[in-house]
């Protein structure tokens, strides 16, 4: 059977065996979104639980795809499994408080400076601000880097249903206007920034490739790259709990 087949079979049949071929076709999607995630959270989780909080968001895009729309499942299907696992992630609390805290006073003095120097805001200012040297700024950004991340997921979900990546449809109207409101607001504030850390997030998010493949491209090391991310992605955060 082809995948149209498959679907058409277990949508309008319920055609378990269909589903189940169809589960398995698509596994190797979500062990892909998990290994990828895996680069950013693997001091905290396994991957072996990355793929199984994956599985749970695979099911569920299975649940809810219409194939009639003729809309591509991967893309319908890498916003769900991605949003399973970090939700599940966020569910767990892994994250200290201790970084928490450190977050949120990078996050507030990123904020401040915002109001002076716009997404342009050099890391003497922001050592400066924090009462801290270059090297305390950098061991803080790599220290708080997967936090960053999780921060503007979590930020992004409170108030609409998109990724960095993608956005997707929802039922009512004022849902579709939120996230395209939103998808709107990521874009303004990326193309704010200086033109590295766009790079990055071009190539992390868009490309989806990992921190040691960005580093080759643009030869930068691995942890100047960590450090670029978390900066910008401290900057969009800060900017988003203004806008949203």
């Amino acid at each position: 059977m082809t995948n149209i087949e498959l679907w058409k079979s277990y949508k309008e049949s319920d055609d378990l065996k269909a589903k189940e071929t169809l589960i398995i076709s698509y596994i190797s999607l979500v062990k892909t979104i998990a290994g990828r995630l895996y680069n950013t959270y693997n001091a905290h989780v396994e991957y072996d639980d990355l793929v199984g909080y994956g599985v749970i968001g695979l099911l569920d895009a299975i649940e809810k795809y219409d194939y009639k729309l003729g809309n591509k499942f991967e893309t319908y299907a890498n916003i769900r499994i991605r949003g399973s696992i970090v939700d599940q992630l966020r569910s767990l609390d892994w994250i200290p408080r201790s970084m928490r805290q450190k977050y949120k006073l990078l996050e507030k003095a990123t904020k401040k400076l915002q109001n002076v120097y716009g997404m342009d805001i050099k890391d003497e200012d922001l050592a400066k601000e924090m009462n801290m040297s270059i090297k305390e700024l950098s061991e803080l950004m790599h220290q708080v880097s997967t936090f960053s991340v999780v921060s503007l997921d979590e930020k992004i979900s409170e108030n609409s249903n998109i990724s960095i990546q993608e956005d997707r449809k929802e039922e009512t109207p004022e849902a579709q206007l939120m996230d395209i409101e939103t998808k709107r607001l990521l874009k303004e504030m990326i193309g704010k920034l200086p033109e590295k850390e766009q790079r990055i997030i071009e190539l992390y998010y868009y490309s989806e490739l990992t921190y040691k493949e960005i580093a080759k491209i643009m030869n930068i090391s691995e942890s100047r790259i960590s450090q670029l991310h978390t900066k910008a992605i401290t900057k969009m955060q800060a900017k988003l709990s203004d806008l949203l």
